[in-house]
C-alpha cells in the first residue's frame, strides 16, 4: 500500500498552528488518528515499546529515531506493525514497519526529515489487535526542503546500491542486529535545484522488503520523510544458514534487489554488486 495518497488531503493542516505551538496543539494528530485508526482505542505504550528521538535535532534533514520493544517476538505475542508519524510534516505518515515472529525483535532505528517543531509518534499494533502509542517532541525545522547532501549525478550513479553490516558474529536461533543502507536521493519534491532554481521532482523509496530464506522479516512502506540514502537497523532470527535478501521499490516503480549468504557465523556478500 502506498502511504502518500492516504494523507494528501491533510496538507492544508500544516498551517493550522505555529511551529512553537505544535507540542500543545493536537488538531493534526486528531485528524490523523481518525483517518488512520478510526475509533480504535490507543493505549499508552509504556509496556510495549519506547521511542527515542533528540529533543533538539542537530540536522533537520537527518534526525535519528529509534524504536525499542519491551519484549521479544514470539508466536504467542508479537508486534505486527509500527506506524511512524511526524505530525507537522507535509506528509505526516513517515512509514509503516511490519514485523513477524521471525524478526526476533520489533526494534528499528532510522533517519527522518522533520519540517517543523513537532511530535513524532510510534503506534504499535500487537498481534491481539491492540494499539499502543509512544511519542517524543522534536525541535527541528526545514528538513523536507533542505538541499540534497550529494551531487545529483553521483547519487544517480549509485542508485539502488545496498550495503548490509553486521557487527557481531551470527547466532542461530537468536535475534541478530543488521544495518541496511540503500543509496537513493529520496527527493521530497520541496527541494530546489541550486543551479536551475527549479524544484526537484519527488522521487523516493516507497517499499523495502527483507526476507531470511523464505520467511518475511521486515517490510517498510515509506515516503518522503525518510532521509536521503535510507538507513535502517533491524533484527532477524536465523534458524539455519540461508540468504538474507532485500528488495527495494521506489516511486518510479524501479526495483532493486540484493542478497547476502549467511554461512556459519559469517555474512558473505553476493557476487556482482559491490554495494
Amino acid at each position: 500500500m502506498r502511504v502518500a495518497p492516504v494523507l494528501t488531503t491533510l496538507l492544508a493542516l500544516s498551517l493550522a498552528a505555529p511551529a512553537w505551538a505544535a507540542g500543545e496543539d493536537e488538531s493534526r494528530w486528531n485528524a490523523l488518528r481518525e483517518m488512520l485508526f478510526q475509533d480504535r482505542p490507543i493505549h499508552d505504550a509504556a509496556d510495549v515499546l519506547t521511542l527515542d528521538a533528540p529533543y533538539r535535532a542537530h540536522d533537520a534533514a537527518v534526525v535519528p529515531i529509534s524504536v525499542e520493544p519491551a519484549f521479544s517476538q514470539t508466536e504467542e505475542r508479537y508486534i505486527k506493525s509500527v506506524t511512524l508519524l511526524i505530525d507537522e510534516n507535509p506528509l505526516p505518515l513517515a512509514g509503516r514497519f511490519h514485523f513477524t515472529p521471525a524478526s526476533g525483535r520489533a526494534a528499528f532505528s532510522t533517519r527522518v526529515r522533520v519540517n517543523a517543531y513537532t511530535n513524532i509518534r510510534a503506534i504499535a499494533e500487537t498481534n491481539d489487535g491492540e494499539l499502543h502509542m509512544a511519542k517524543r517532541f522534536v525541535k527541528a525545522s526545514g528538513g523536507c526542503s533542505a538541499p540534497a547532501g550529494k551531487d545529483p549525478d553521483a547519487a544517480l550513479a549509485r542508485l539502488g546500491k545496498m550495503k548490509l553490516r553486521q557487527s557481531d558474529a551470527l547466532v542461530l536461533g537468536e535475534p541478530n542486529l543488521a544495518h541496511l543502507l540503500v543509496s537513493h536521493p529520496n527527493h521530497t519534491g520541496m527541494q530546489m535545484d541550486q543551479v536551475t532554481r527549479h524544484y526537484v521532482p519527488a522521487y523516493f523509496v516507497n517499499n523495502i522488503e527483507v526476507r531470511y530464506g523464505d520467511e518475511p522479516v521486515l517490510t517498510v512502506e515509506s515516503d518522503i520523510s525518510l532521509s536521503e540514502d535510507p538507513s535502517i537497523h533491524f533484527y532477524y532470527t536465523p534458524r539455519e544458514s540461508a540468504e538474507l535478501s532485500v528488495t527495494v521499490t521506489d516511486s518510479k516503480e524501479l526495483v532493486f534487489s540484493r542478497a547476502w549468504e549467511m554461512q556459519g557465523k559469517r555474512l558473505l556478500a553476493d557476487a556482482g554488486n559491490d554495494g
